[in-house]
């Protein structure tokens, strides 16, 4: 014991401790990078490599996949391109979007309904429009309808409709983040029941879904084509992580 307590001292790990560091103001959050992905995979690599679709309306040109109608390809309807590279739980996915008109969304934690028609899913939805009514909402597509209007927290018991239950941004305030004629970067993270919904880095919607048997855990994810008029939607900058 003699010995090592003479090695001890003798290698200075006795010495007096370190004088404590002075106390320094505490560190917010680092600051908002709406288009960071650190952390993040990359799903879109330039091809349609794991994207499903239909090849009529679906395509990839010019760096973006491209979803496109006319009035001589009418959409009979709604359908969309099926991420196939897995069903995540819980998640942040981020991905660009330009549209030129009616109506499109992310779709997410879905399911497809074959029995409807082929490239149909059913689930959560982060709305587009290119009337920018509705842009940022929660939706559930073939399901339990509006979940969560632009500019609200929401909330879903068993049983019951979904209820508006806090108030993140006034409608018309949210409504002025929408680049309407450009390019929006939409960020969701689904963690548990509780999803989040952020656009241009303004979170538009949020949503606690108390709802056991209408709510999904996990799924696919999807980009939608809407019924109507003829129409063009592209994504780009498509990244996944994994909680």
């Amino acid at each position: 014991m003699k010995l090592l307590l003479g090695l001890v001292v003798a290698l200075g790990l006795l010495a007096q401790p370190p004088a404590a560091a002075p106390r320094r103001a505490p560190q917010g959050p680092e600051p908002l990078v709406v288009n960071s992905t650190e952390g993040f995979e990359s799903i879109f690599d330039g091809t349609l490599k794991n994207w499903d679709g239909n090849p009529e309306f679906w395509r990839v040109e010019g760096g973006s996949i491209v979803g496109e109608s006319t009035k001589e390809k009418p959409l009979k309807m709604n359908t969309f391109l099926i991420y196939r590279g897995g069903e995540p739980a819980d998640f942040e996915l981020k991905l660009d979007f330009k549209m030129n008109s009616t109506n499109s969304g992310l779709q997410y934690r879905s399911v497809e309904l074959p029995e409807v028609g082929k490239w149909v899913l059913k689930g959560y939805q982060a709305d587009f429009d290119f009337e920018n009514r509705y842009t940022g909402l929660l939706y559930e597509e073939r399901g339990r309808g509006f979940l969560a209007v632009r500019g609200t927290v929401g909330q879903i018991e068993e049983g019951k409709k979904a209820k508006v239950i806090g108030n993140i941004k006034g409608n018309e305030d949210a409504r002025g983040i929408v680049n309407v004629n450009g390019w929006n970067t939409v960020h969701v993270i689904a963690k548990g029941n509780i999803l989040l919904q952020i656009m241009n880095g303004q979170l538009m919607s949020a949503f606690v879904d108390n709802d056991p048997k209408g709510r999904m855990m996990k799924g696919l994810i999807g980009l939608q084509m809407h019924v109507g008029p003829p129409m063009k939607i592209e994504f780009k900058n498509i990244y996944l992580k994994t909680l």
